[in-house]
């Protein structure tokens, strides 16, 4: 199993911090530096200036999102983040949200399923570097009885095949996910829940397209926490609000894909009174609500051997790449975050 690291969102007050972690990420031999968007920072700027501070280390857009860009631009982006990075890009893909597609972008948020397949199979067709047409429901490529013509791909990418991820988090798009990409992006993991919660859902879509696991990337990005197994429980408090805006406020009462997958983790009266708590401003309640036990079965607190162990049951449940998201209130402790990560990884004997 490899490591790798989330800087989450850039512009939050840590941009200098965020490049030091990605350089020490680096310098540790984690394998990818994901970095996010929303509707602040966008991904591929980060990724750049993160790839030209870096010597090793990949990476990846998790995500861009689907509603801000044409798949044609999002293929010549990776064409180009890849050249430039010498082969270290990996492209990963979602859809957002309801609130974010239509509030930021003006972008319908419907047939999701049948976007993304659209939208990776364009980017698979541009990516050929052959002149690209294609006809679907939602793009037509080019534009019928115009002056539009099949173009390709004047950017040569580093390599052959960009590993492209899907950001997927219900059983249809985890399906879907293993059936057309080569990664899946996961959040809020448990390992106890996982084989239900995702690996049946991609292992089916692999079987319907004739593949096995064998390469796929599974990859969740895990927040970890480091510190004495008697402070779990204060370790796990650092992220009730992370865990209250996902599962309480990340969607609407009805489009709450966090809150969905909270409740096929067995927590279905819990993540209601959360998003109750939520929507209605109580914040402070919504984070009070959080289980402690959900909390640390999607994080790794506690010491190096504790968070060793949970190591172990994530790689057993099928986890090929682990994503670290390390708090710390200062850059030296999410540095000393980075390095106990590789130590528990060396004491699970996954290194």
């Amino acid at each position: 199993m490899q490591l790798g690291i989330n800087l989450g969102y850039w512009g939050a007050g840590m941009d200098a911090d965020n490049l030091a972690v990605a350089q020490e990420a680096d310098r540790l031999g984690y394998a990818v530096c994901w970095a996010a968007e929303a509707y602040g920072s966008d991904a591929a700027t980060v990724l750049a200036f993160v790839a030209a501070r870096t010597e090793r280390i990949d990476v990846g857009s998790a995500i861009f999102q689907i509603p801000a860009r044409q798949p044609a631009m999002t293929a010549m982006t990776a064409a180009t983040l890849d050249s430039l990075s010498e082969g270290r890009f990996r492209l990963g893909l979602g859809v957002s949200g309801p609130q974010v597609s239509e509030g930021w972008y003006g972008v319908k948020f419907d047939k999701p399923l049948a976007r993304t397949r659209e939208y990776v199979e364009i980017i698979r067709r541009a990516m050929t570097r052959e002149r690209l047409s294609f006809e679907g429901e939602h793009w037509t490529l080019p534009l019928p009885g115009g002056p539009g013509k099949p173009l390709k791909l004047t950017v040569h990418p580093q390599r052959e095949h960009i590993p492209l991820y899907i950001a997927a988090i219900g059983p249809k798009n985890l399906e879907q996910t293993g059936e057309i990409a080569d990664g899946a992006l996961l959040i809020f993991p448990s390992a106890d829940h996982l084989e239900d919660t995702a690996v049946k859902h991609i292992r089916a879509g692999r079987e319907k397209a004739g593949k096995t696991l064998d390469g796929f990337d599974v990859c969740p990005t895990v927040p970890l926490a480091v510190g004495d197994d008697k402070d779990v429980a204060t370790l796990a408090d650092t992220f009730r609000p992370y865990t209250a805006l996902y599962v309480g406020g990340m969607g609407s009462r009805k489009q709450n894909f966090y809150n969905q997958l909270a409740q096929r983790m067995g927590y279905e009266r819990e993540a209601a009174e959360i998003q109750d708590k939520y929507l209605s401003g109580d914040k402070q309640g919504a984070a009070a609500a959080v289980p402690h036990d959900l909390i640390d079965r999607t994080t790794l607190l506690g010491s190096v051997d504790r968070i060793a162990d949970r190591m172990k049951a994530y790689a057993a449940a099928g986890v090929t790449t682990l994503t670290l998201a390390p708090a710390g209130f200062t850059l030296d402790e999410r540095l000393a975050s980075l390095r106990a990560g590789v130590e528990a990884l060396e004491r699970a004997g996954l290194a």
